[in-house]
């Protein structure tokens, strides 16, 4: 699978929170693909909105796996992601300076 069409997968059901319209292929750049990294921008075709840059901390066969939906009624031994998690990854990200780089190693 290329990295746009896992990227596509990623944002299946998703649009833009502007016009309402779904993001197609064409939203889609790969801003730089190597290996543990993954860093794109998605902007909508229709009213031109740019959402940025999503960066990804695995690389584009990482995310292929990560997106295989066939796992059925597999179960995780992980913790469901909280309301408290966001919120600390969200303060995380806020108190990020110039050199933010150092945490993508």
């Amino acid at each position: 699978m290329s990295e746009i069409k896992s990227i596509k997968k990623l944002l299946i059901n998703m649009h833009c929170s502007h016009c309402k319209n779904e993001f197609d292929e064409k939203a889609i750049k790969i801003m730089r693909s190597e290996n543990g990294l993954l860093v794109f921008q998605v902007k909508c075709e229709h009213c031109k909105k740019c959402f940025g840059m999503a960066f990804l901390g695995l690389g584009a066969k990482e995310l292929e796996k990560s997106l295989d939906f066939g796992l059925g009624n597999a179960k995780s031994d992980k913790e469901p992601i909280t309301y408290d998690d966001v919120l600390d990854a969200h303060n995380f990200f806020q108190k990020l300076d110039e050199n933010w780089s150092k945490y993508i190693n």
